[in-house]
């Protein structure tokens, strides 16, 4: 079976940290603009929608979502560059 090749495997862990930072910047985010919503809610006042949370917004959890689907791939990709690396 023939081996990895140093600079691919390095490649492959280059992009899963890229997508593991970029992961956890969008989560970041996503906190900050949740945090800002519902601070900018509270401030109304009316209410009723930071209450019965309704209509619902989806591009808040949206952010916080594609965050983890980022990370979740980054750390598949760093974790498979680091087992070809080893075993290159």
């Amino acid at each position: 079976m023939p081996s990895m090749p140093y600079g691919d495997a390095n490649i492959l862990m280059g992009v899963g940290g890229f997508f593991v930072a970029a992961g956890l910047v969008i989560l970041l985010l996503g906190r900050r603009e949740e945090r800002n919503y519902f601070k900018a809610l509270s401030e109304r006042d009316d209410v009723r929608e930071f209450m019965d949370h309704w209509p619902q917004r989806p591009q808040l959890a949206a952010l916080k979502i594609g965050g983890w689907l980022g990370l979740a791939v980054g750390l598949v990709l760093l974790i498979a560059g680091v087992v070809l690396r080893l075993t290159a």
